[in-house]
């Protein structure tokens, strides 16, 4: 059996041989020969703040991020200014590093107060230049949609190798093609993915495993702008005083185009209030279930019976209602093997405790936020976009939270939850650094390693606000591994495989998803914390085609590309 590698440090050919491998593996990694871009704006920015003060630094300034966010209104007036907007770390240019799209808010006729602005505020594409600066490339690659957006998608439907951009908006949503040239295409007509709704959250999957990535949308309530029959001294009448709006479940056909499937899927519901959605293999039938964070109401779980029909089952699954009984204000969903059983765990945060739910096997879940310590800490904040993340690269993945107030621009501090063993989480937020002593009315969030230095940075979209990109100053210390996943079979990016990396008899356990925290979208790759071992014993990813791919005694410390072979 032949395997090619490619490292940062060298190249070599090697025979292995053994009847125990499954198949061959391909994989590079990043050079770092490649030469960052220079942009003349770079000279005016403010120098980046020295590493080693703090556990995460605020770069915002000093990478040329200047996004500020705008809902379109001076204050909170109704649930749909409340929602956005999102994020999402991609590489559109192919280069190695992490581009950042923002969704915006803007003035809209139907919610928003005063007077129609002269220009209208629109999403925006910074441009990663591979030397810890930003610049802004929205208008240059045609991404700059002025709708009211919520949420970012990023996803490869078309499997070209470039990353396309879905953008959920109240209103008709946008499909950006990615041309590979820097440039994207408004594609939505032709693909049939326009909607005309109020979507927060969507998700890319291939529910069919037939190569080709599907789109679920989450769609949120029928706003009537003239509805004021409640009272509502907190602020505005809350998503229980409007009809939800039914999810839609888009089908790739392979050509460009998408179909609706959603009622001959079996995930038609006209009453669902959808804010967050995700898509995993909860049940291991090797197919991706869906789980959608509902507002005020009953979350959904639809359980995936071989890529022909989905059946509605969160009642039993233990994942409908939080562990008090309650229906809460349920926001996005992220997913992770927290506990080390090789289950996948997950996490929605929500306008009261969050829920933290565990795996229990057997298709049954439990919320453990209580006695993890998780509940009590954040009872006290509404948390919006959240996931899981191993920040200080010691092989546990801990907890991000981005939080605000829910219905006034009153602010409230981010927290850090430390993965600290034996199932319990210690907040850990004052430690980190100054951004976590401010209050900020938070809501999207993504994840991802955008200065390639194997720890994962933070970037937050904070409602009406300036968005903030922390630089994670601590994980390094530790070593870590970055896998970027090439399909073959299976869909390009990859979504829907899973990866288990056993390092000192310690197997770790990642599944490679197409969306899920709220309104935002992480790191494609896959990152994983090593602490002190500097080799991973073994490497397995199973892929959605039913393909496995194992691999011996990986170095650390570098970023690969798997092709599936």
């Amino acid at each position: 059996m032949l395997i090619f590698v490619k490292t940062n440090l060298y190249i070599a050919f090697f025979y292995t041989l053994g009847l125990g491998m499954i198949s061959s593996l391909l994989f590079t990694a990043c050079s770092d020969t490649d030469q960052p871009i220079l942009d003349e704006k770079v000279s005016e920015l403010p120098g980046m703040p020295e590493e080693g003060l703090h556990n995460f630094a605020d770069v915002t300034a000093a990478s040329g991020i200047d996004f500020v966010h705008n809902m379109g209104d001076d204050h909170l007036s109704n649930v749909i200014e409340s929602v956005g907007g999102g994020c999402a770390f991609l590489d559109f240019n192919g280069n190695g590093y992490l581009d950042l799209y923002i969704a915006n808010g803007s003035f809209h006729e139907q919610i928003s107060s005063g007077e129609r602005p002269r220009n209208l505020t629109g999403n925006a594409l910074y441009e990663n230049l591979g030397n810890g600066r930003f610049r802004e490339v929205t208008d240059q690659a045609r991404v700059g949609n002025t709708g009211y957006s919520m949420a970012v998608t990023v996803g490869d439907f078309n499997n070209n190798g470039y990353p396309d951009i879905y953008v959920s908006n109240h209103g008709p949503n946008v499909l950006y093609r990615n041309n590979g040239d820097g440039t994207f295409t408004d594609v939505t007509g032709r693909a049939g993915v326009a909607g005309d709704m109020s979507s927060v959250g969507a998700v890319w999957l291939d529910y069919n495993n037939n190569g080709w990535l599907d789109l679920y949308v989450a769609n949120y309530v029928e706003f009537d702008p003239a509805f004021n029959l409640v009272y509502a001294p907190d602020g505005y009448p809350g998503p229980l005083n409007f009809s939800g709006q039914p999810d839609v479940l888009y089908r790739n056909n392979g050509d460009g185009t998408f179909t609706d499937v959603t009622e001959e899927m079996g995930v038609y519901n006209p009453s669902g209030r959808a804010m967050g959605v995700g898509a995993v293999d909860i049940f291991g039938n090797g197919y991706p279930d869906i789980i959608v964070a509902n507002d005020a109401m009953a979350n959904y779980v639809y359980r995936n019976d071989g890529g022909t029909k989905f059946e509605e089952v969160a009642m039993r699954s233990g994942v409908a209602f939080n562990r008090g009984g309650e229906a809460t204000a349920s926001m996005g969903v992220s997913f992770a093997d927290y506990n080390g059983n090789g289950l996948v765990d997950f996490f929605i945060s929500d306008a009261s405790y969050n829920a933290l739910y565990q795996n229990q096997g057997g298709g049954l879940f439990s919320d453990v936020s209580f006695p993890t310590g998780i509940a009590m800490a954040s009872g006290q904040h509404v948390g919006w976009s959240a996931a899981f993340f191993d920040f200080d690269n010691d092989m546990s993945q801990d907890i991000y939270i981005v939080n605000g107030d829910l219905k006034h621009l009153y602010g409230q501090e981010d927290q850090l939850f430390q993965n600290v063993g034996d199932g319990m989480f210690r907040e850990v937020s004052g430690e980190q650094g100054p951004y976590f002593r401010e209050a900020m009315v938070g809501r999207g969030g993504c994840i991802g390693d955008y200065d390639n230095d194997g720890d994962l940075d933070v970037f937050i979209v904070n409602l009406n606000e300036e968005a903030v990109l922390l630089r994670n100053d601590v994980g390094n210390q530790n070593n870590w591994l970055l896998i970027n996943l090439v399909g073959r079979e299976s869909n390009r990016d990859g979504v829907g495989a899973k990866i288990n990396v056993v390092t000192g008899g310690v197997t770790q356990t990642a599944w490679k998803t197409g969306g899920g925290q709220y309104i935002s979208q992480n790191d494609p790759r896959i990152h994983f914390g090593l602490g002190d071992h500097e080799v991973v014993d073994q490497l397995e990813i199973i892929w959605p085609s039913g393909i496995t791919q194992r691999l011996q005694d990986v170095r650390a410390n570098q970023i690969l590309t798997v092709e599936e072979q």
